[in-house]
């Protein structure tokens, strides 16, 4: 036999990782960039915290003269930009040319607004025109590096500081250039973080201006306040109406544009009621034809606005319908408004079959209801005196308005919706409609009666409410019973049900209220007409069934 050869074995070492097994992550101090991106923010707050101090403080304790800081703190940001843009060139300078250059030009800006502000050596105009020249100079250069931490540690670092240098009234317009220079850049690229510091800054002072001029004594500069809220509404809904046609998909731009329309909501509270009123009007007409684009197929087309654009401008226009009827109307007069407002609202809504507008017209449509519910509560409709006192013809109207907005809303619902298959769902449905339609009905007949100025137009307004009830349960019985059949469907049995149940609620209202109310010939006559309905309904009723089985379908 031949030797066997030995057998050969691997060589031992250390065994290499499986494939797939987690790597372990390195501190956040010690991974690639972090640390000097803190160190270079860092640098960027202290030195412009160093420039307010040049030219704000150094004043104050009167070292230098005004010319000697200014001009330091002009040499200094350009040498800051010149420097950052040399560094920016040289391999691994990235992070350090962003710094120094954002520092220098956020120095110049707070530079600026140092001339202007505090040693007047510009006209505001002017000075308005070099901040906008060197923002634009700023957002520029970080178009041309395509660096977004570029343009947002310009404009943070002029709007966080500029408060330090100045707080009159040429701040808002000074953050309102930042807000401004920016738009063109949103256009090009998609900077969400850029969208949010150009609009935080400006909406925040001016939401305390107008809370600060709305506590003090009011004078005349608090034109220069709404006509700065105007601007940063202007520039908000332009600039988001240019970014979206570009990028359709932008939501920062549509949140940056809610954000910019709120200071002009509230600037109505610095001046008198008509101007106030004319103001909301003009900004309402303006918010909402922009929302109406994306509900006429060829004015979409040609705006291409996004829908998530018209919601923001749909919600701000409404607020500011809201505002505008508060200063046309009177506190009886307000639920009328509202409630008009709420059946155009659901009346656009089903025609263009759109939820939100819905969504608007319901709320406006709630709040009025509230509202006539607050003048025409139970207790006034229950008692004569207290009628006499609240209930006129306003209050009719607002009740015959309500009842518009309950067949506008059912006609909505159908068009949103379609024909519901629920039956428990569809009789809620109608029972909640019919319970409001019977109490709006009482106090439209019962504002009428005593609005009249009769001596019992109070017991004429409850008899003839109870006489409609009695006509509404019995057209509800024989909208039902003319449909009924073998197969008996989910509309008949509602239209059955809310006639019975309407019924019931006219006959408890006739016994409990009427009987005891209602004196001499009313009473009379409300008796007799409820009579003769009942005999209708029970002929009909009785006629539609004995038809039913004599063709030998039950219904079910």
């Amino acid at each position: 036999m031949g030797q066997v050869p030995p057998t050969a074995h691997p060589p031992r070492g250390p065994i290499p990782p499986r494939n797939g097994a987690p790597e372990s992550r390195p501190p956040w101090w010690q991974r690639e960039g972090v640390i000097s991106r803190l160190l270079a923010v860092a640098g960027v707050a202290v030195t412009l915290i160093g420039v307010v101090m040049l030219l704000v403080l150094a004043a104050q304790a009167g070292i230098f003269g005004p010319v000697p800081r200014v001009v330091a703190g002009a040499v200094l940001s350009a040498a800051l930009v010149g420097a950052g843009m040399r560094v920016f060139r040289r391999p691994g300078g990235r992070v350090g040319g962003i710094a120094l250059a954002a520092t220098g030009f956020a120095g110049a800006y707070l530079d600026v607004i140092a001339m202007t502000t505090i040693y007047d050596w510009l006209h505001p105009v002017p000075g308005f025109a070099a901040a906008l020249g060197v923002a634009a100079a700023g957002v520029g250069l970080a178009v041309q590096w395509r660096s977004q931490p570029l343009a947002v540690l310009v404009v943070a670092g002029a709007a966080v500081l500029a408060p330090f240098v100045t707080i009159e009234l040429a701040l808002l317009a000074f953050l309102i250039v930042l807000h401004v220079a920016c738009v063109p850049v949103q256009m090009r690229y998609d900077w969400p973080f850029l969208h949010l510091v150009r609009t935080v800054p400006a909406v925040l002072a001016t939401h305390f201006t107008i809370l600060a001029f709305a506590i003090e004594q009011p004078d005349d500069r608090q034109a220069l306040v709404v006509g700065a809220a105007t601007a940063v509404a202007a520039v908000g809904l332009g600039g988001a109406i240019l970014v979206t046609r570009q990028r359709p998909g932008d939501l920062v731009a549509s949140l940056t544009c809610a954000l910019a329309c709120t200071p002009l909501l509230a600037a109505p509270a610095l001046i008198d009621r008509p101007a106030a009123t004319i103001l909301s009007a003009g900004y309402a007409a303006v918010l909402l034809a922009v929302a109406a684009t994306t509900l006429v197929p060829k004015l979409r087309d040609v705006a291409r606005i996004p829908g998530h654009t018209a919601i923001v401008a749909g919600t701000g226009g409404s607020f500011a319908v809201l505002e505008a009827l508060w200063g046309i109307t009177t506190g009886s007069t307000l639920p009328l408004g509202l409630l008009l407002v709420g059946a155009c609202y659901l009346g656009v809504a089903g025609q263009a079959r759109n939820r939100i507008t819905a969504l608007f017209g319901t709320g406006y449509a709630v709040l009025g209801g509230i509202g006539l519910l607050t003048v025409a509560d139970p207790e006034t409709l229950a008692l004569s005196r207290r009628a006499v006192e609240n209930l006129s013809t306003t209050t009719a109207a607002a009740a015959f308005a309500g009842l518009g907005v309950l067949a506008v809303a059912l006609w909505t619902l159908r068009r949103l919706f379609g024909t519901t298959t629920d039956e428990s769902a569809a009789t809620l449905l109608w029972i909640g409609a019919s319970g409001a339609a019977l109490y709006l009905v009482t106090t439209a007949a019962v504002s009428l009666g005593v609005a009249a100025g009769a001596a019992n137009g109070f017991v004429v307004g409850h008899s003839v409410s109870t006489i409609i009830w009695m006509a509404g349960a019995l057209a509800a019985l024989l909208y039902g019973l003319r449909r009924l059949g073998a197969d008996v469907s989910a509309t008949v049995k509602v239209a059955l049900g809310s006639g019975l149940l309407v019924t019931a609620a006219a006959l408890a209202k006739l016994f409990l209220f009427d009987l005891s109310t209602l004196d001499g010939l009313v009473r009379v006559t409300a008796f007799l007409m409820v009579g003769i309905l009942l005999l209708v309904a029970g002929t009909r009723y009785a006629r539609a069934f004995a038809e039913a089985g004599s063709r030998g379908a039950a219904p079910r």
